[in-house]
This record gives structure tokens, C-alpha cells and sequence, in this order.
């Protein structure tokens, strides 16, 4: 019953405007000295809740998307890809698609992506003639794709909150970034059917080839993550390390595109939204242990099953949840509130952690598209300058194939299991 009006008081405060991190925290303490635990507990379970080498891969996979998108890499990637689908009709959209992809497995973040690449690749629609609404459209839902392919700064926090090999996360959501590139891409091939979109040029192997060359050291960014991971090589934190060290080396060295102001500026930044991260999950870290001790998961499991055992409306019912939440909330905080309720009623329904770490993951990125918090929503709208009300509405027909991504990844889990049960993850 007092669990109970703890969720309640940090949702009011929460919806009242006050910072999750603060909600969260305040509810916490004042729980925690109510029911009369000594005061040392609040303190140890907020700092031992930090005190974490995985979340170390968080500030360096933050300051390696910074450091990508204030250095050229993000450009040539974009320029190679646009070669690579000059031939096809709408291929810019094609493009769009395939550079998110290509920059998930560097910064792991949608509103990096967004706020970085996304301001290249919707003027590159405008400049073909595509309209502000299919431009910003589909740069929203193509962004989402990011926290899915590893890295993934969802699924660090989601590995964490719920002792669940980070690793394993990263593999499992492998598969399920690229079905949801392959959903955007039928869907991007409808459009062009439908309305005739024209094609930006021939395909020609020299011009593939010198854009090539130029995004050679770009394009092994992924390579070296992704690969450094599942090859064994890396732990996902050193992996984090890896990709901040090789940005820095080819924006400084190589490309010479960063000046010591632009990296002050970066590692600022990077400081910045770091410290609001760990802050949450400190917070959180109270709040878990309240909601653990209190047997708020095993309360909630009961009813849930008391309700239903049908696997199938159990999933629904959390993916409804989910994607409510993910309209309200910031996906860090849902992640760090939910996780400890939500994942012991997956596991009793028989669902793997690891892929109930991407249908969490899946359903919150969704809710980076949807008012009234839409996180990504705003950003595109900033750096693009069209109104909310059109992004809002640009994307809205591209939230079609990503539900029906949602639909596979919840109801095939060979999707997400394959290939982590493969590697041995």
C-alpha cells in the first residue's frame, strides 16, 4: 500500500512538471524516512547505484556521437550512402534509412542522431523536392533506429536495472534494428510507387568508389564497435572507449575538422547530458530498491496473472503500457522506473531478458515520435524550422512499419534470440 503511494506521489510530481531525477528522488527519501530505515540506506543505495563500471560506456558513447557529429564523419557517410542509392527511385529516402543505420552502431542515441545527421538528411530531401512532412517523417522514424543496433545507451541502462548481461542486449537488438531499416524501406518503396518519385541520378562504381574512399575511416567506426564487441575483442564499456578515442584521432588527425574550442564544447556537452543520465539512474536506484523490497513486481505479477495467463494479452497489455508511458516520459526514466516492475512479469510469462530489453526499448523509442513529450519530435523540428504540427503529422504514417516492427520483435523471439544464442551471448 505505501509502495503504491509512492508510484503515485512521483507520477503526480512528475506530471506537475518537477524533473524526474528530483520526483524520484524526493519520493524516495521521504518513503524511506517515513517507514523508519535508517537514513545511511538512502545515500548507499544512490551512490552504490552509480558505482558501476558498464555505465562507464555512457559518457564515452555520449562524447563519441558528439564528437561525430561536430567533425566531418557524419557528412561522409551521408555522401557515400547517397552515391551507393542514386538509382533508386526515392533513393534519397533509401538513404535516410541506411545512414541511420550506419550511425547506429556509432552513437546509440535517436536524438543524437536527430539532432546531427538529421538536420544533413532533411535538407538533402528538401533539396530533391520532397516536402517538409515525408522529409521530417521519415528523419524521425529512421532516427529510432540508433538505440536498437549496438551501442545502445537504452539497453546499458536496461542491462543495469535489470542484471542483464549488456552484452547479450546489444547482440539481441541486432536483428531487430535491421528489420526495422527493412520495414522503413517497404514502406519508403510504397511512397515511391504511389507517387512516382523520381530517381537522383545513374549508378556509377567511380563515383560509388571515390565517396567511398572518403567515408572509408567513417564507416569503421561500426566496424570496429560492433565488431570489437561480438568478436570478443571489447566489453561494451571499452568498446565505448574505443569509439570516443578513434572519433577524436580522425577529427583532429585525420580529417582535421575539430579545433580545440569545437572539443571543449563537445566534452562539455557530453559532461552535461551525462550527469542528468547518471542523476536519473541514481535516483532510480532508490526507487528500485524501495519498489524490490516492498514486493511491488510480485504484487503487480499476481494481479496481472490473476487477470489473465494468456501470454499473448500479457505482452499487449505491457506494450500498451509501455507505449502510453513512452508519451509521458523520458525513455531513461521509464526505463529505470518500469524495468524493476515489468521484467520479473515478463520473465514468469516466459520471455527472455534480453528480449524484453528490446520490446522496452522498442516501445519507448516509439514514444520519442509521439506528443506530448516526443523528444525527437522537438529536436526536428528545431533544427529543421517546420512547424510541430507538421512533424507531427509527417511522422505519424511512418509509425505504421515501426508498430508492425514492434509486433515481430514481441511475437518472434527468434528475431531477437537468434543470433545473441548463436554467439554463445
Amino acid at each position: 500500500m505505501a509502495a503504491g503511494l509512492l508510484i503515485v506521489a512521483v507520477t503526480m510530481m512528475i506530471v506537475l512538471g518537477i524533473p524526474v531525477a528530483v520526483s524520484m528522488a524526493l519520493g524516495s527519501v521521504v518513503f524511506v524516512l517515513l517507514n523508519g530505515t535508517p537514513s545511511v540506506v538512502i545515500m548507499h543505495q544512490m551512490v552504490s547505484g552509480i558505482d558501476s563500471f558498464p555505465l562507464l560506456a555512457i559518457p564515452f558513447f555520449i562524447l563519441a556521437g558528439n564528437l561525430m557529429n561536430s567533425s566531418a564523419i557524419t557528412d561522409r557517410i551521408f555522401d557515400f550512402a547517397s552515391k551507393l542509392f542514386a538509382w533508386a527511385r526515392g533513393g534519397i529516402c533509401y538513404v535516410n534509412i541506411v545512414a541511420s543505420v550506419i550511425f547506429a552502431g556509432m552513437s546509440g542515441a535517436a536524438v543524437a542522431d536527430a539532432g546531427g545527421l538529421g538536420a544533413i538528411e532533411i535538407k538533402a530531401m528538401r533539396d530533391r523536392g520532397y516536402g517538409d512532412r515525408v522529409s521530417v517523417g521519415l528523419t524521425a522514424a529512421s532516427s529510432i533506429i540508433g538505440p536498437l543496433i549496438p551501442p545502445s545507451l537504452p539497453m546499458i541502462i536496461f542491462g543495469f536495472v535489470g542484471d542483464v548481461s549488456i552484452g547479450r542486449l546489444f547482440v539481441a537488438g541486432f536483428i531487430p534494428g535491421i528489420v526495422m531499416a527493412l520495414c522503413l524501406a517497404a514502406m519508403v518503396r510504397w511512397i515511391a510507387h504511389k507517387h512516382d518519385l523520381p530517381r537522383d541520378g545513374d549508378f556509377a562504381w567511380s563515383t560509388v568508389g571515390t565517396s567511398f574512399n572518403k567515408a572509408f575511416l567513417s564507416l569503421l567506426t561500426p566496424i570496429i564497435i560492433v565488431g570489437g564487441i561480438l568478436g570478443g575483442i571489447f566489453t561494451p564499456t571499452e568498446a565505448a572507449i574505443a569509439a570516443a578515442a578513434y572519433a577524436l584521432v580522425l577529427g583532429v588527425v585525420v580529417y582535421r575538422t575539430l579545433s580545440f574550442k569545437d572539443i571543449w564544447d563537445v566534452s562539455r556537452a557530453s559532461a552535461e547530458m551525462t550527469a542528468s543520465i547518471l542523476f536519473i539512474v541514481s535516483a532510480a536506484s532508490l526507487f528500485a530498491w524501495i519498489i524490490k523490497t516492498e514486493r511491488v513486481a510480485y504484487d503487480f505479477s499476481a494481479a496481472l496473472f490473476g487477470f489473465t495467463d494468456n501470454v499473448i494479452v500479457i505482452l499487449l497489455l505491457i506494450n500498451l503500457l509501455l507505449l502510453i508511458v513512452g508519451c509521458f516520459l523520458d525513455a531513461i526514466a521509464a526505463i529505470t522506473i518500469l524495468t524493476p516492475i515489468l521484467l520479473p512479469v515478463a520473465v514468469a510469462a516466459g520471455v527472455d531478458p534480453a528480449q524484453f530489453g528490446v520490446i522496452m526499448v522498442l516501445n519507448l523509442m516509439i514514444g520519442l515520435l509521439s506528443p506530448p513529450l516526443g523528444i525527437v519530435l522537438y529536436v526536428l523540428s528545431s533544427v529543421s524550422g517546420v512547424s510541430m504540427r507538421d512533424t507531427i503529422l509527417g511522422t505519424l504514417p511512418f509509425m505504421i512499419p515501426l508498430l508492425a516492427t514492434l509486433f515481430i520483435v514481441t511475437f518472434v523471439p527468434a528475431v531477437s534470440l537468434w543470433l545473441p544464442n548463436l554467439l554463445g551471448f
